[in-house]
């Protein structure tokens, strides 16, 4: 008989055997966690199976007591002196109880031991269902992942080529970019801000603390002054000094007399601030109007000068690198770069939603196009294909124990209970008809050796 099991809360818990063994002992329980045992179970699609190998399984039996019948009867007769044909007729029919008795041990053996009796190798899945599993877990390894295998496999589906000629369809680069999107909303609704702003502010730090930003400095304010484009920003400067000393001019004469020593009169510090602003506009509004004023051509040489020590003197260097520490180690600059990933953040979200945002229409793009060339190019096909290729290789080749693994695992955590009776249920009913088969090839073979063995004798 099958094992019986009992289900309880969720849990399957071995009950005592009854038929086969015989002994009451119960089953250690599988140390293995129940999450496991329990994807693999007898379930009630499993019992309906079993019930037409039931049926099966009496057509055969019947067979076997007709054969019986059959040979008593015969028997009968032959002894009664019914004629030659009882004799036959006896030998055929015993002939196939043999060959269904035999088939009917070895059908059972299978699953549990014939008659309750424990003979050795018999309940054969039951008892090795384990090392089953291993068997099956290295046959998989040896003959499926070896990375010799792969490679012609992949290599004879040209991935490179269908790729192409998949992505090449609007409709495909249309999924593939609202997939990306999907995920890349996903991706990024998953991080934690302040993860990100961490990880952000301190690559941002390491890497300008890493680099040395004077000499580039330098370079580019020498191509600056030399190229005319900070004349600009002169007359920019100009002409604002200009506009505000004409609309200042009280308050840069008072300047002016609030610091003339206290002793001389008050019209001579009058006199004396309105002659600065005087002096002091002209200066401006002659640099703004005259594009040669000697200022101009100072400021030029200073910028140079300027430039040239930013790249090769060590003392200038130093203190724009000093600078540029204090100005990084700031609170405010920290609280400006972390804030940066919530407006990329806010950025990309609103892209990724927007089916016509210049994002994922350059996505579709992109992959229209990567999709034609693949379709046409023999040679990025072949590098697609390799590229593949090596990755499965590399897989197989290294985690080849870990799947095979989980093939051995998963069969190991597997009811031995469970596993017999689904296993039986579904393949049953092809074991039934090997004892209907075994039962007429039986009689067949036992009637043509007893009439060779009567037509030699006789």
């Amino acid at each position: 008989m099958a094992y019986g099991v009992k289900r309880a809360r969720g849990r399957a818990e071995p009950m005592e055997r009854s038929g086969s063994g015989g002994t009451g002992e119960r089953e250690a329980p599988a140390a293995v966690p129940v999450a496991l045992s329990s994807a693999f179970s007898y379930t009630a699609a499993d019992e309906e199976k079993r019930r037409g190998v039931r049926r099966m399984k009496a057509t055969a039996t019947g067979l076997l007591l007709l054969v019986a019948l059959v040979f008593a009867l015969a028997t009968w007769a032959d002894r009664a002196g019914a004629g030659s044909w009882a004799a036959y007729v006896a030998a055929a029919a015993e002939a196939g109880m043999v060959g269904a008795l035999a088939d009917w041990f070895a059908v059972t053996a299978l699953f549990r031991h014939p008659l309750g009796v424990p003979i050795p190798h018999t309940a054969i899945i039951p008892n090795k269902k384990d090392q089953l599993g291993e068997s099956l877990g290295a046959f998989v390894g040896e003959n499926f992942l070896s990375p010799e295998v792969v490679r012609t496999r992949l290599g004879a589906l040209g991935i490179g080529t269908r790729l192409g000629t998949w992505l090449a369809d609007p409709a495909h680069a249309d999924r593939v970019t609202s997939e990306l999107a999907t995920a890349l909303r996903g991706a990024l609704t998953v991080l934690r801000d302040s993860d990100v702003q961490a990880v952000v502010g301190e690559a941002i730090t390491r890497r300008a603390d890493a680099a040395e930003i004077a000499p580039g400095i330098g370079k580019t304010l020498e191509k600056v002054v030399a190229d005319g484009g900070h004349r600009r920003v002169v007359d920019l400067v100009c002409a604002r000094a200009h506009d505000w000393l004409v609309l200042h001019g009280d308050s840069v004469m008072e300047a002016v007399q609030g610091g003339a020593p206290g002793w001389t009169p008050r019209f001579v510090d009058k006199k004396v601030g309105e002659r600065v602003y005087k002096e002091l506009l002209r200066f401006v509004t002659e640099m703004r109007d005259m594009p040669s004023h000697p200022a101009r051509g100072a400021l030029d040489r200073f910028l140079a000068d300027f430039a040239a020590d930013l790249q090769s003197d060590t003392e200038t260097r130093a203190k724009v690198e000093r600078l540029k520490s204090d100005v990084l180690a700031r609170p405010e600059i920290q609280d400006v770069i972390a804030s940066a990933w919530s407006s990329v953040r806010s950025m990309i979200i609103a892209a990724a939603e927007d089916e016509r945002s210049e994002l994922r229409l350059r996505a579709r793009a992109s992959l229209l196009s990567l999709g034609a060339r693949l379709s046409t190019d023999t040679r990025l096909q072949s590098k697609v294909d390799g590229w593949v290729q090596d990755a499965a290789a590399y897989v197989v080749h290294t985690y080849r124990s870990e799947i095979t693994s989980l093939i051995t695992d998963t069969v190991r955590s597997w009811d031995a209970t469970d596993t017999s009776r689904k296993i039986e249920a579904h393949i049953g009913r092809d074991l039934q008809f090997i004892r209907i088969n075994g039962t007429v090839v039986g009689a067949l073979a036992g009637l043509v050796i007893f009439a060779v063995a009567r037509g030699v004798g006789g």
